[in-house]
């Protein structure tokens, strides 16, 4: 007689994410995998405002002005920046909503 099989493992949760979840997160991701890019928004955190201007961010950085436009322009592609012209100075804001699902994504 063949004793009673057991389960090596308690079965996994039910909720995960779906394929499409997964590839829009894996995106969001690959943006956030470059340091100046967590710097960035580290710093526009870090504010009272929650903003800065683009022009603040070289210095603040290091880097040159068409490097920290580009770091720029790809966390605003991705959804995780809004921006505002006024004059000839562009202010971005971090989207909380998008860093809410990063972390409800993790957790």
């Amino acid at each position: 007689m063949n004793p009673t099989p057991t389960t090596c493992c308690p079965p996994l949760l039910k909720s995960h994410l779906n394929s499409d979840d997964a590839i829009y997160l894996a995106e969001i991701f690959r943006v956030l995998g470059e340091p100046a890019r967590l710097q960035i928004l580290s710093l526009i955190a870090a504010q009272s405002s929650q903003e800065v201007c683009a022009c603040e961010l070289v210095e603040s950085l290091g880097l040159a002005q068409p490097t920290v436009s580009h770091h720029l322009k790809v966390l605003y592609g991705a959804g995780l920046l809004s921006k505002e012209r006024r004059g000839t100075w562009i202010y971005y804001r971090i989207l909380p909503e998008r860093l809410a699902m990063l972390r409800d994504a993790l957790s």
